[in-house]
């Protein structure tokens, strides 16, 4: 097997793209969590494991759900890094907003990802977003409002829609979940 295959799958793999994504060093993150630049090298590394603990603090700081780091569904050993089953996509996120997401890229090392989204029938985000990403979607199925710079949107199935660093925020006032693929770049997740 290739060794770019074998190690874009990692959590150290994935640990650095959200690192390097955020705009942090080593020595930033690592003062962040209280602990030491060649400690958290070795984890992004695969050579030292971090506890529940570490990999918590970590999550806060990287902005991500720890059951994003957590799931890690491993694939068959000639499809890691080129192939992600739909029963092994990773979860990300609480779906507290009744936003449901998976990973659907094999990880977090390429420039973009790409996500999965269900969004429930009558849920909003409850707050305007703005990220450093340009991210584009397309609607698989149901309706979803979409308000970007203040401009509203409904979305249809086969629409797409980009999002370049504003302000935005998403409704599903329908009685039907609205399904999204949705590109974003750098990785966010």
């Amino acid at each position: 097997m290739n060794q770019a295959a074998t190690s874009s799958q990692t959590l150290g793999a994935d640990l650095r793209a959200l690192r390097k994504a955020r705009g942090l060093t080593l020595t930033d993150m690592a003062e962040t969590l209280g602990r030491s630049v060649g400690w958290l090298s070795q984890v992004e590394r695969d050579l030292s494991e971090p506890s529940i603990t570490d990999l918590r603090h970590m999550a806060r700081t990287l902005g991500v759900s720890v059951s994003m780091l957590f799931s890690h569904a491993p694939a068959p050993t000639h499809e890691a890094g080129y192939v992600v089953r739909n029963g092994a996509r990773r979860p990300i996120g609480s779906g507290e907003a009744g936003l449901v997401e998976e990973l659907l890229s094999p990880d977090l090392t390429d420039d973009f990802e790409m996500v999965h989204s269900t969004f429930q029938p009558h849920s909003r985000i409850g707050e305007e977003v703005t990220r450093p990403t340009q991210e584009v979607g397309y609607l698989i199925s149901g309706k979803l409002d979409l308000v970007i710079s203040g401009k509203r949107f409904t979305i249809h199935p086969g629409d797409s829609f980009r999002i370049r660093g504003e302000p935005f925020e998403w409704i599903n006032p329908y009685d039907h979940p609205a399904v999204v693929i949705w590109v974003i770049a750098p990785p966010v997740y």
